[in-house]
């Protein structure tokens, strides 16, 4: 009998890819996942596929080095009884010259792309064919792989969505920004590859490299290391936080990771500038997505930076409520990670799903600056000594805040206040556009039994004290309507919780500060007050904080910190209260004109007011959204923008994908930046 001669052969990268949930990565190649069968159609020339004639085995290989021991390659002959943990070959249907085989690659099989080959042979003749590369991915959907998610809803939002919003702000006000994860937009998928094959790990030992990428906790590292570019090692990002962000972008600028990421490839894997935590961890978590493995990213309000880790953070104060000596401690106002959920088979029972990856370089983690996967229930449960960096996160969200008032005779006296550290931890809903709260995933109770038994586990006394209600009590209002080019008033209120009158003196300090706790000039301060206060009754003092003050002291975070002292004559007690002030934006208005469809043209009419009473120069806005635009679409305004005058303009949209989509802006100016807005789009699809 003549030799079997492959004629051609056919990927169906469209079909599978629907049927695996790659389709949005286009059909230019085949992306498949993990576990779950695949269809091939091969066509031989002259003759059919005979069965008991014509033997048929399949190659697959990934990664420099394949071999088999590591896993980075399998050699598998057709079978009637495919085995779930290795790689098989079914044949499904014949038809005359063509024959439709379903493969399938085993559940822990090593993500990557790969080469197949299919060796036939005929009476003792044999021939191989290259047909082709594929790309295999983790799945969420596959009960037996350890990125295994149960709730569809889920899923969907933490693996196909490609847009979310991060949360940003302070403890006092919580607002989101819309962010584009665009992890199947093009180039995107060989762009997250690509940094697996550049991350040292790998550079000093391909074939083990290769071969650990059928573990989520060891991609999940890599990922971590390479977001950040303080290894030397080719990252992505370049982190900077002094507000001099002239010779790249502004960390506030963005408003998507597929910019970045291109960027980062085009110059040749060059660290892009600039990165704050948000950006950081929304960059990891478009490339663990992409790679198949569920992640949000989470926000953490007032979060602790310990250096030495004794989970206590000293402030110290004068009694003007400025910053003595600089600590290398800080609390940031909000600090960002990554979740992404899989199995601990390396741990013991119970560490299972979510797990937090920080790509923000912030300390080194076995010599390198990444951190995690850290289960979060190891981090709620104080289990310090589990991989990895348990302690780091612990202090994040458990530290102590003791605030020291140095006096003018160089004394110093502690503040009955301690900051509440580790607050309102937030992801986005699932499939809606609100909060979640998830503090209780990492923390017990504050004051519970639980708590306590954690802590002492963690060897951590909690120095806090509660505030008393007896005596006094102090806390810090706003106004409403701290808007950018306003005026606008804080105030210190003093209550007298006993039955006796008090006399103390307040103070109140305003300063520009950043979100992670760098304090700046000042923009308002009182002259020292005595007051008198009535037994069980209130008092407020007043601070104006004039716009001409901060124009030039705010950094591009928004942020003023209010430092209210009291000292009470009485007792000699110093109170203490700090609440950071967001001076918000004005608002970007978004207009969908026409009716949204698929594949039908579609316009937007884009819109915003300068608040300011001076002209705004070099206005700039940039509109993207996966599926609703190709890349992104800048418009550069000619003309200065007057005050109180309104920028508008339409740009013309041509919806690829159906369903809900989020058409997202950002505008930049000289004295506003990082403004945002978004639109919740819904596109019916094509009719048929």
């Amino acid at each position: 009998l003549a030799e079997l001669v492959l004629e051609t052969w056919d990927l169906h990268c469209e079909r599978n890819g629907r049927e695996h949930r790659t389709a949005d990565m286009g059909c230019e190649q085949l992306v498949v996942r993990r576990g779950q069968p695949f269809t091939i159609t091969l066509r031989f020339s002259g003759r059919g596929y005979e069965e008991g004639v014509d033997k048929l085995a399949f190659s697959v290989a990934t990664g420099p080095c394949p071999n088999e021991t590591s896993g980075t390659s399998s050699h598998f002959v057709m079978t009637d009884c495919p085995e779930e943990s290795c790689w098989s070959a079914v044949i499904q249907q014949q038809d005359g010259e063509s024959l439709s085989v379903s493969l399938c690659s085993p559940p822990n099989a090593c993500i990557g792309r790969y080469s197949m080959t299919l060796e036939t042979c005929t009476d003792y003749q044999g021939s191989s064919f290259q047909i082709g590369d594929f790309v295999l991915l983790f799945n969420p959907w596959h009960p037996e792989d350890t990125v295994f998610m149960r709730d569809e809803n889920e899923r969907r939002e933490y693996v196909l969505s490609q847009h979310g919003l991060i949360y940003q702000g302070t403890c006092d006000y919580i607002f989101s920004i819309p962010w584009n994860f665009g992890q199947f937009e093009d180039e995107v998928l060989a762009i997250c590859l690509n940094m697996l094959d550049i991350n040292p790990k790998h550079l000093r030992d391909q074939n083990r490299d290769c071969s650990r990428r059928n573990d989520p906790v060891y991609i999940g590292r890599v990922v971590s290391a390479m977001v950040n570019c303080n290894d030397e090692d080719r990252g992505v990002l370049f982190g900077r936080w002094d507000n001099h962000y002239e010779d790249g972008m502004s960390p506030m600028a963005w408003i998507g990771s597929v910019d970045i990421l291109k960027r980062w490839q085009k110059f040749g894997c060059q660290p892009v500038k600039y990165g704050q935590c948000w950006v950081f961890a929304a960059v990891a978590c478009t490339v663990m997505r992409c790679l198949g493995v569920p992640s949000r990213v989470v926000t953490n309000y007032n979060s602790a930076h310990d250096t030495n880790a004794n989970l206590t953070i000293d402030r110290y104060v004068n009694e003007k409520g400025e910053q003595e000596r600089s600590s290398w401690d800080k609390i940031w106002n909000f600090h960002c990670w990554v979740e992404s959920w899989m199995a601990r088979p390396d741990l013991e029972a119970g560490y299972d799903g979510w797990q937090a990856l920080d790509p923000t370089p912030q300390e080194k983690s076995e010599g390198v600056f990444c951190c995690g996967p850290a289960p979060v229930k190891a981090i709620k449960e104080g289990d310090m000594q589990l991989k990895f960096d348990i302690p780091f996160i612990f202090a994040e969200v458990n530290a102590d805040v003791v605030y020291w008032v140095v006096q003018g005779d160089g004394m110093e006296k502690q503040s009955i206040r301690s900051s509440d550290v580790g607050k309102y931890i937030s992801t986005k809903s699932v499939g809606r556009d609100s909060r979640e709260d998830i503090t209780h995933n990492y923390k017990y109770p504050e004051g519970s039994e639980e708590e306590r038994a954690v802590f002492e586990k963690a060897e951590h006394q909690k120095k806090s004290i509660r505030e008393e209600d007896e005596g006094l009590h102090l806390r810090i209002k706003v106004s409403e309507g701290a808007n950018k080019g306003s005026d606008f008033d804080v105030f210190a209120v003093v209550n007298n919780n006993t039955d006796e009158e008090r006399v103390c003196r307040v103070t109140l300090c305003a300063r520009a500060t950043s979100h992670q706790g760098t304090v700046g000039p000042l923009c308002g301060l009182t002259d020292p007050a005595d007051i008198d206060i009535e037994p069980r009754a209130e008092k407020t003092v007043p601070l104006r904080i004039l716009y001409e003050e901060y124009r030039d002291k705010l950094t591009q975070d928004n942020l003023i910190k209010v430092v209210a002292l009291l000292k009470d004559h009485q007792t000699g007690d110093i109170l203490m209260a700090v609440r950071d002030i967001y001076v918000e934006n004005p608002k970007i208005k978004i207009r969908i004109l026409g009716e949204p469809m698929q594949n039908r043209k579609l316009v937007a009419e884009i819109s915003l007011v300068n608040p300011l009473a001076e002209p705004l120069n070099g206005c700039v806005f940039v509109v993207e959204g996966t599926g609703l635009t190709n890349g992104h679409f800048v418009k550069e305004l000619e003309e200065p923008l007057e005050p109180q005058a309104e920028a508008k303009f339409r740009m013309d949209l041509m919806p690829r994908l159906s369903g809900l989509q989020k058409l997202m802006v950002d505008f930049e100016s000289d004295q506003l930046t990082g403004v945002k807005g978004y639109r919740n789009v819904i596109i019916a699809p094509q009719p048929m």
